[in-house]
């Protein structure tokens, strides 16, 4: 048996669990439409232009035009930062972080600048028309494109520190400052399953239990999300027997390819000579 060399820093990444994935889904559905509606609210008023319609008038239309675009932009801008909450990105893949957290400015920008361009350059246009008018879409551009900037956008990393940081807080019993509602489940879960090992694997030299788990080493090549594994309280148990094996504690298990904790408490606490739990 074996240990494989870990590096020094190993925490469990934070995954998105399914019912987040299925919220930001959705989400991201409905932000998409009413980004359609955003740029089909643009087109309508790029064809009324064509057709000459505020040439001399219109601008209550042309106005609610603006408007529409800016309402669903908005709207599409708030529901895509919702999702990208429910499921961020990774920092470290920089163009995906980048475009998935800056595409409502990006989509807010195609949905008015076309537009916007029309009304500040068309000729034909009656000038207090093209006065008022240019100045609400270059208003509302401004307001709907900050709106779809991320700023502080979330991401997988700050996420996994988040988690480990709620995880150790639940552990030691102080106030759980770090554990919003998108990572307090897992960081429970590395929590609970921590207290299960410590308080199955006391003997006369570890009085209060051990954070150390044994688990089914990765085979060559193999990533950790294609041979998932329970660990184990010690590496004699039998369904570790005759396997490459690594060990390390409840977050370095989860960090590998360990995915829960064994459901054969008793019997690998008799395999293992720790106080069988009552």
């Amino acid at each position: 048996m074996t240990d494989n060399k870990r590096a020094a820093d190993v925490t469990k990444d934070w995954q998105a669990t399914q019912d987040q994935k299925s919220s930001a889904t959705h989400l991201r559905l409905f932000a998409a439409l009413c980004w359609i509606v955003a740029i089909g609210g643009e087109v309508a008023g790029i064809y009324l232009f064509y057709r000459h319609k505020f040439d001399h008038g219109n601008l209550p239309l042309l106005i609610g035009l603006l408007v529409g675009i800016a309402v669903f932009a908005i709207a599409g801008n708030l529901l895509w930062k919702a999702a990208n909450r429910h499921d961020p990105a990774r920092a470290s893949d920089t163009a995906r972080f980048f475009f998935q957290n800056q595409l409502g400015a990006i989509v807010t920008l195609i949905a008015f600048l076309p537009l916007v361009f029309l009304i500040l350059t068309d000729n034909n246009m009656d000038p207090q028309t093209k006065k008022v008018a240019g100045g609400v879409g270059v208003v509302l551009a401004v307001i709907a494109t900050l709106i779809g900037v991320s700023y502080q956008p979330p991401s997988v990393e700050q996420y996994t520190k988040d988690m480990n940081a709620c995880a150790t807080q639940i552990k030691t019993g102080q106030p759980t400052t770090a554990c919003s509602p998108d990572v307090a489940a897992q960081a429970k879960e590395i929590a609970t399953d921590s207290a299960t090992v410590a308080a199955a694997t006391k003997d006369a030299a570890h009085p209060a239990g051990q954070d150390v788990v044994y688990w089914i080493a990765p085979e060559n090549g193999a990533k950790k999300s294609e041979t998932p594994h329970v660990f184990h309280l010690c590496a004699g148990v039998s369904p570790l027997k005759g396997k490459a094996v690594n060990s390390g504690s409840v977050t370095e298990a989860y960090a590998q390819n360990a995915i829960r904790i064994t459901k054969q408490i008793k019997m690998e606490q008799k395999q293992c000579g720790f106080t069988v739990s009552q």
